[in-house]
């Protein structure tokens, strides 16, 4: 998992705030598949690439902060 380590955290802060919010209006798709989610109705093989699209960035990102949290207390 080398290839998160060079992705520049700036960066993917940035990917993933967009992919969080897009598109703005009239209300981003990820809160539309999250409640599609919640309330059951989330069953199209496309609704569910989207919402998995759209965390993807986000899940990137988890990882790369928690690589950089485990190397910080490995060092001392």
């Amino acid at each position: 998992m080398r290839w998160i380590d060079r992705i520049p955290l700036y960066l993917l802060i940035l990917v993933a705030a967009w992919m969080a919010v897009a598109p703005i209006n009239p209300e981003p798709h990820l809160v539309e598949k999250v409640r599609m989610l919640s309330q059951g109705t989330l069953t199209k093989p496309l609704d569910i690439f989207d919402l998995l699209y759209h965390l993807a960035p986000m899940v990137l990102l988890a990882i790369k902060v928690w690589r950089m949290v485990k190397e910080r207390k490995a060092k001392g």
